[in-house]
């Protein structure tokens, strides 16, 4: 056994020599460094090994099977090895770093004659440029190296514009377009056994380097050549799972034009692959768009307005497919409203009323107003108008006033969109019958309040003259907006009596003269109108339920000849300009997002264009260098100015505000409840988003500090008393010594 052992560390020690004089030949400078720096290590012998290993193996203490080497050898030996690696890698990296003129001459190879090995050998320089600086990368299985961004650039550009129409034409496919089935069809043939890995090796690695980019211009390039090699991801499905998710994001938070590209990518993949992808991309685009709405102000509110828009614009793409979704999501809706209605607390009524719920209802509301008039999507107007109905009358006190004409406003545009009767005018006319809006204003002018912006408005709001005007406005134009759908109707007359009687009385009841003279003529149209169908109603012969009732003032309506119509399209300009200048007396940041719109007839509209992108690989950004840690850091601190600028603003225009009860709410829902308790509550446990506020409101940044110095007395106000320079202590002996002098 012995004898065996030692034979074995003979044989080791000889080759360790072996190593050294190898090393010798192979790099003499690292060689001479060793043996100045570390002669031990090279006046190594056999001969030690060897009385060292009898030494041990007389011990017979020793467990040979948890014998452990000591940590000193064990850190030269790899100190040893790291070095010796990278100076290996180094002698590789010299030998093998790609070069322009290497470049050019595979570009030029490829468009000339179609050359396969050079089709190989720029897959590999991309696969490099694409994995350069990963911490996971092993340099020296890598047969090239990049060492400048020029070769970078001129890589990804050339790879990028080209590689589609090279791979197509290796596939012997057309030049674009393509459907699943010609794909499937192909997955056969000797040309795709042949290629595939190329097509692989092309979308695995763009999708490797979208995700370690940070410019939005390079993103929105890459992202649109990559829209036109799509089809292939039907052979690849975890490749079209990781693209799906990918794109995503970028629609959700990236900024200019990427979220029209990455939206365009995902409906061109939803058309072309069709149920390969349609459940993912209809889940996962709901899901971005609730992560992406669950705080609404000036800022974000055209934004969250595109990402709708692009949400409804994909659930066109197949309509049976997207009402099994619609379903399921509307029926999550009706479950929360259904737990508030049944549980009656806080909690049940804040997940409710917060704007992640309401922006579900806009969005499918646009939906159904969008298909309402197809067969697969009208069955869902019903459950959506009994939730949207059961959220406005949820919580009936006045600083709900915007939410419920929100919903107000949704039932509207759904009852025109399907052409169904919708009870809009009771929710309208019990607002306009709330004390606060029959009172004279006692809080002064106030400011100016923008409706769409906020859900519920506070307490001191409630009294001032701009907050009392804007729901006295809103609530006739969405009053008028439903009258004026049903003017035409041979039923206008009896359907406006009880609207009309009602209004009488909140002109007989309001101190206001200003919202009598609003009343007044919105009276004065309805009975207009009425007149005007009780006109043409005395010639006609046939009986209500007579289907020829729907032809009824027919020519009229196409011209909108009524009234009503008329007198509508007069608060519609009215409206807009004061929507107009409310937009313009605050500061829009997200006015950005409106251009999406546009950027989509700019860039994407046709989709043979060839775009130079030139202009965008022209930086020195690289992958996993220094660079690109400085545009992260920088990016952050961007992020972090722009977030503290939104806090900000969205204090002093007092928005996106936690479900919190106030004393005349609780007052509703209980009777017992005292008026003083729920302000209380909301003092000594304040939220989450009112702490942020806090702390925006202590440190306001230098660029808002007049917005931010009208809150801070009010905060001070509420918490401290003015000193008046005697402690309570002093105080409380003041009292002992008169009270003894009366004593005596």
């Amino acid at each position: 056994m012995e004898n065996s052992m030692t034979s074995k560390s003979q044989s080791k020690a000889r080759e360790h020599m072996k190593e050294l004089e190898r090393l010798q030949e192979k790099d003499p400078e690292f060689y001479q460094f060793l043996k100045e720096h570390d002669k031990e290590l090279l006046a190594f012998n056999d001969e030690g090994i060897d009385e060292d290993d009898e030494i041990d193996m007389e011990d017979d203490d020793i467990d040979m099977e948890n014998a452990e080497i000591p940590e000193d050898d064990e850190a030269d030996a790899s100190d040893l090895e790291k070095v010796a690696n990278k100076a290996e890698n180094e002698d590789k990296s010299s030998k093998n770093v790609i070069t322009t003129e290497m470049v050019d001459s595979w570009c030029n190879s490829i468009r000339e004659n179609a050359k396969l090995g050079a089709i190989r050998s720029l897959m590999r320089a991309f696969r490099t440029a694409c994995h350069y600086g990963d911490d996971e990368q092993d340099e020296s299985s890598t047969k090239f190296n990049i060492m400048s961004s020029g070769v970078f650039n001129k890589i990804m550009l050339f790879v990028l514009s080209e590689m589609d129409g090279i791979l197509r034409s290796l596939l012997k496919l057309p030049t674009s377009g393509g459907k699943k089935e010609t794909i499937n069809n192909l997955m056969g043939t000797k040309q795709w056994k042949d290629h595939n890995h190329l097509v692989k090796s092309y979308l695995g690695n763009a999708l490797h380097i979208l995700n370690q980019m940070t410019d939005m211009e390079m993103i929105s390039f890459t992202l649109r050549r990559l829209r036109y090699s799509s089809i292939f991801l039907t052979t690849f499905p975890s490749l079209l799972r990781r693209y799906i998710k990918v794109t995503l994001h970028f629609w959700g938070t990236g900024g200019g034009a990427l979220p029209v590209v990455s939206f365009l990518f995902i409906r061109d993949l939803c058309i072309r692959l069709g149920s390969d992808c349609l459940d993912e991309c209809f889940k996962g685009i709901y899901r971005a768009y609730v992560l992406n709405c669950q705080f609404v102000n000036a800022v974000k509110l055209q934004h969250i307005q595109f990402l709708g828009n692009c949400v409804i614009e994909l659930l066109g793409v197949d309509l049976p497919i997207a009402y099994q979704h619609a379903f399921v999501f509307i029926r999550q809706l009706g479950m929360i409203l259904r737990e508030a209605l049944n549980m009656r607390t806080k909690e049940a009524f804040r997940k409710v009323y917060e704007w992640k719920f309401i922006n579900c209802l806009e969005l499918w509301t646009g939906a159904v107003c969008a298909y309402g008039s197809e067969a697969d999507f009208r069955p869902l107007a019903y459950p959506l108008t009994q939730i949207i109905s059961g959220v406005a009358r949820l919580v009936p006190t006045a600083r709900y006033f915007p939410l419920r004409l929100r919903c107000a406003r949704m039932l509207n545009r759904i009852a025109s969109s399907t052409g169904t009767f919708i009870p809009v005018s009771l929710l309208l006319l019990d607002m306009l019958e709330m004390k606060e809006l029959n009172k004279p204003p006692t809080g002064g002018a106030g400011k100016a309040v923008n409706l769409q912006s906020v859900l519920k408005v506070s307490k001191p709001t409630l009294k001032t003259r701009a907050f009392q005007e804007a729901c006295v406005f809103s609530v006739v134009e969405e009053l008028a907006e439903h009258l004026a759908q049903w003017s035409y109707s041979v039923a206008f007359l009896e359907l406006s009596f009880i609207p009309a009687v009602r209004l009488r009385s909140f002109c007989k009841a309001t101190k206001i003269e200003r919202f009598r003279r609003e009343m007044r003529q919105l009276i004065h149209n309805i009975q207009a109108n009425s007149e005007f169908t009780n006109e043409r109603r005395m010639c006609i012969s046939f009986l209500p339920n007579d289907p020829a009732a729907t032809t009824f003032l027919e020519a009229e309506k196409k011209s909108g000849a009524s009234p009503l119509s008329q007198y509508v399209a007069t608060l519609h300009q009215r409206a807009q300009q004061r929507n107009e200048s409310l937009m313009g007396s605050s500061v829009l940041v997200g006015s950005r997002s409106s251009i999406f719109g546009n950027k989509m007839s700019e860039h994407d509209e046709d989709d043979t264009m060839n775009e130079d992108g030139a202009a965008v690989f022209n930086s020195s950004w690289f992958p996993g260098s220094d660079s690109k840690a400085k545009l992260s850091k920088e990016g952050k601190k961007k992020k972090k100015k722009k977030m503290q600028e939104k806090q900000e603003e969205a204090i002093t225009d007092d928005v996106v505000e936690d479900l919190i009860l106030s004393s005349d709410e609780d007052g509703s829902l209980n009777d017992t409840s005292s008026a003083g308790e729920e302000d209380e509550e909301a003092k000594s446990v304040p939220s989450k988003q009112q702490r942020k506020k806090q702390s925006t409101i202590d440190m306001p940044s230098s660029g808002n500090k007049d917005k931010a110095k009208p809150t801070l007395p009010m905060k001070k106000s509420k918490k401290r008393k003015p000193s008046t320079g005697v402690s309570k202590k002093d105080i409380h002996i003041h009292k002992k010594s008169k009270k003894r002098k009366k004593t005596n």
